[in-house]
C-alpha cells in the first residue's frame, strides 16, 4: 500500500479530483470511469484534454473518496489502467 499522509491532511469523506495522463486513445477516459465505478459508484462525467501534440490525453474525475485507503486504492487502480502514464 502506498504511504501517505491523506488522513493528516483531509477529512472524509470529501470531493478529490484525480488526474490521468496516458496515451490518446479514445477509449481511455472510459477505463477509467469504469476503475472509479467500481470504487466509488456514482454520475461521472470526466474532462479530457489532449496534449499539444496529441500524443497524451489529460483526463480530470472528481471523486467522492471516503478514506485515506480509499484514496490510495484508486490511485494504484487507475495507475494500473492500459495505456495510463501518470496519476496525479
Amino acid at each position: 500500500m502506498l504511504d501517505t499522509k491523506f488522513d493528516e491532511l483531509m477529512e472524509f469523506p470529501c470531493a478529490f479530483p484525480f488526474k490521468v495522463v496516458g496515451d490518446a486513445h479514445e477509449e481511455l477516459a472510459d477505463r477509467v470511469v469504469a476503475v472509479v465505478q467500481k470504487h466509488a459508484p456514482g454520475d461521472y462525467s470526466p474532462t479530457t484534454r489532449a496534449s499539444s501534440k496529441g500524443t497524451y490525453y489529460s483526463i480530470t474525475i472528481r471523486v467522492t473518496v471516503l478514506s485515506k485507503d480509499h484514496v490510495e486504492t484508486l490511485y494504484t487502480e487507475l495507475a494500473a489502467v492500459e495505456g495510463v502514464r501518470r496519476v496525479l
